[in-house]
């Protein structure tokens, strides 16, 4: 074997193995396989909040070779989810984190450094504030041009509105402390009607998990509901964690709740993958065990399965705040499909359906990654789109929509819902850039 033969097998060993290290992980060169996770508190817990600044007219997010991407609206306020109608019309959930109630707020002198620090940050980044628009918005692309001609209040005074689903003539709409119904036929562009309450939610939630979503299956027979925890890692004990980190599966009427799957800590996105016809959810996982820990992480959500909050994470890596409580639990505990990096805050899910984009992108996920608190360095910020092949990820994440990190303290925008329009373009909600994006391929 000549001297050229063999510097190049040594190569191909080498990026064989910056492939295997970087699978399903942040990008940074220091970030290790979700199979390989380091000890916790390798680093230490870092607070730094983005500042959000928005996006100058004559800027965008980028996208890949054979994409254009424009804004669809930039008419809304907070913009966070999307639904998208069987006629093509878009339902957009705007909606922010409130702050907590004067009676509940603690003296400053009661307040640790730490609770501080993330109070101040949490302003600098917008993520404070004194209210909500908790509406819904309707836009309607009538003559398929990418710019909507219809932007209408759908409804409205709600609580924190976020997961849609339809299921033939009803509307259910998610709210951060119920699931409601509402009457709908084709072509509405506004309701009126009251919602009737079927289902009470536990309200509120660590940080950001006041979202509730909430899907149907494709017979239209069964509800369900995505609820996150109430605390990081459960540190307030089990009676507030209620019916919380769980994806909770309930009749249409709102009767025979159940738990369909716990141990998920924040599970947000959740969507039907088109091959298999299983239910997948995107979940953000725990904060304050150093830089590369957590892995936020896609998975299929198997029916009665434990995913390990708050005792253990990513299987049975149990977590040391949490120790030798519920070993039972912690040996149960599933492994996610794929990591998708730690602190990304890997928030919204959907699947590919349409036909315009190109093979590669066929029966694949979009992840919106609205990007953490808790990194030294900014991670997520991003859309990240992972290959399918046989119903599960045949590749690691990379970057769709990208370019939202402005540089190492500023962020122009952070993505959350996305979702594929009737054209087959891809829409995704910049909710503090109070953007909507469209992608369309060329």
């Amino acid at each position: 074997m000549n001297r050229f033969s063999m510097s190049l097998i040594l190569l191909s060993l080498v990026l064989n193995s910056c492939t295997k290290l970087a699978y399903g992980q942040n990008r940074d060169a220091g970030a290790k396989a979700s199979t390989q996770l380091p000890e916790p508190f390798a680093t230490k817990s870092t607070i730094k909040h983005p500042k959000v600044i928005g996006w100058p007219k004559d800027k965008s997010p980028s996208v890949p070779v054979g994409f254009r991407v424009d804004a669809f609206t930039r008419e809304l306020e907070n913009p966070r989810w999307i639904y998208v109608l069987p006629n093509g019309d878009v339902l957009i959930a705007q909606s922010r984190t409130l702050p907590k109630p004067a009676d509940e707020e603690k003296d400053d002198s009661e307040k640790t450094e730490k609770e501080k620090k993330q109070e101040e940050g949490a302003k600098q980044a917008k993520t404070v504030t004194g209210s909500s628009p908790n509406k819904i918005t309707l836009l309607r692309d009538a003559n398929n041009d990418g710019q909507p001609e219809l932007v209408e209040t759908f409804l409205s005074d709600l609580r924190q509105p976020f997961g849609m689903a339809l299921v033939e003539d009803q509307l259910f709409v998610a709210e951060t402390d119920a699931l409601r119904v509402y009457p709908y036929k084709e072509g509405d562009s506004k309701i009126t009607a009251k919602g009737m309450k079927i289902l009470d939610l536990p309200a509120g939630g660590y940080n950001n998990h006041w979202t509730r979503n909430v899907v149907a299956n494709p017979r239209g027979t069964k509800l369900y509901v995505s609820v996150g925890s109430a605390s990081n890692v459960g540190e307030h004990g089990s009676a507030e964690e209620t019916l919380r980190a769980n994806i909770l599966e309930v009749d249409l009427d709102g009767t025979n709740l159940r738990v369909f799957a716990a141990g998920l800590r924040n599970p947000v996105g959740m969507s039907w993958e088109p091959k298999t016809g299983s239910l997948w959810t995107a979940v953000n996982e725990r904060d304050e065990l150093g830089d590369d820990l957590v892995p936020d992480y896609i998975t299929s959500v198997r029916e009665g399965a434990f995913y390990g909050w708050p005792y253990s994470y990513f299987g049975q890596h149990e977590d040391p705040r949490r120790k030798d409580e519920r070993p039972d639990l912690v040996k149960k505990a599933v492994v996610p499909d794929l990591g998708l990096g730690s602190h990304t805050a890997s928030l919204g899910l959907a699947f590919y359906t349409g036909k315009t984009f190109p093979s590669k992108y066929q029966g694949g996920a979009f992840i919106g990654q609205r990007g953490s608190w808790n990194r030294s360095k900014f991670v997520g910020y991003r859309v990240a789109f992972v290959p399918f092949a046989g119903g599960k990820p045949a590749g690691p994440p990379e970057d769709f929509l990208a370019g939202f990190i402005a540089n190492d303290e500023e962020v122009y925008g952070r993505p959350v819902g996305v979702a594929v329009a009737k054209d087959g373009s891809l829409l995704v909600c910049d909710e503090p850039g109070n953007v909507v994006w469209r992608v369309s391929a060329k």
